[in-house]
């Protein structure tokens, strides 16, 4: 049993490999231009082996995507289920997107970059996650307004503002290596919510 485990383990572990290679290169040259053998060309495999962890390229990009939007779907739904007032709701958004950049930058290149790629049955998945992201931002922002805690701009100017910058952040953190995760925290909610409290 220990050793069906560990062959087990070493089967997610190279899997979970394939997938963070792939994000590297989704990222640095598109989904549409990779090809498995450019990935198990960069894993230092044969092409072959690729298929023993993995279906095809499309599983690869699925995997990637669906994961990081469930968990900001999933991020969102706690912060929606939560008792906190609109700017602290607001606080836990930013957080939820810095968190996420800060552990899979490559893979949210892939999420803004390579969604339209997906096939039928997970686009439609990735869709409809992204629009219930996005109307349960504009819930809290709206409540924010009605209840006076936030300044009446535009709401869908106010989302697309903040959520701009926020889906942005894989592509400029990386390259700040010297702000340490908790500044870029503190300093961004201060930024992106000064205007409107």
């Amino acid at each position: 049993m220990k050793a069906y485990r560990k062959q087990l383990m070493r089967v997610e572990n190279r899997r979970e490999e394939i997938i963070k290679e792939a994000a590297i290169l989704f990222k640095e040259r598109g989904y549409s231009a990779v090809t498995m053998r450019d990935l198990a060309k960069a894993m230092g495999i044969k092409a072959a082996s690729l298929y023993n962890h993995i279906q095809s390229k499309q599983e690869i990009l699925s995997t990637i995507i669906i994961s990081l939007a469930e968990e900001f779907t999933n991020g969102m739904n706690e912060i929606v289920k939560t008792r906190l007032d609109t700017i602290q709701k607001l606080e836990r958004i930013i957080d939820l997107h810095i968190d996420v950049t800060l552990r899979n930058a490559d893979g949210l290149a892939a999420l803004n970059n390579d969604w339209m790629h997906l096939e039928e049955k997970n686009l439609q998945y990735f869709e409809r996650m992204r629009i219930d992201y996005e109307e349960n931002f504009k819930k809290i922002v709206r409540q924010g307004v009605e209840l006076k805690e936030i300044k009446p701009y535009n709401i869908e100017i106010m989302v697309f503002s903040t959520l701009s910058t926020l889906r942005t952040l894989y592509l400029w953190y990386p390259k700040k290596e010297k702000i340490d995760a908790e500044i870029l925290k503190k300093d961004m909610i201060s930024v992106l919510l000064k205007g409107i409290i």
